[in-house]
């Protein structure tokens, strides 16, 4: 993902949630995140349940499943990740 977050997909995330995450939460967060956090099973959920709790939203076992299993299959690489976001923004 590009250093800088496209204010259109922040904008969706925001509207979406109905939570107001800024800019510098999502790329502390990120900085975190490598190619090996995508490639480990268990960083992978403790990610998804770190912007779980970023924007204040359970999200089910299942959902997290799928989420793995779809990063998992698709080889994903982190500059990848811009798309996977945006294809979660259509859900």
């Amino acid at each position: 993902m590009s250093k800088d977050i496209p204010k259109d997909v922040l904008g969706a995330i925001n509207k979406k949630t109905g939570k107001n995450i800024s800019e510098n939460t999502v790329k502390k967060l990120a900085s975190g995140v490598d190619a090996k956090t995508l490639q480990n099973e268990a960083e992978l959920r403790k990610l998804i349940k770190q912007v779980s709790d970023m924007a204040k939203i359970k999200v089910p076992e299942s959902t997290v499943n799928d989420i793995v299993k779809a990063v998992k299959s698709s080889g994903m690489s982190p500059s990848s990740m811009e798309t996977l976001v945006k294809m979660m923004m259509k859900k």
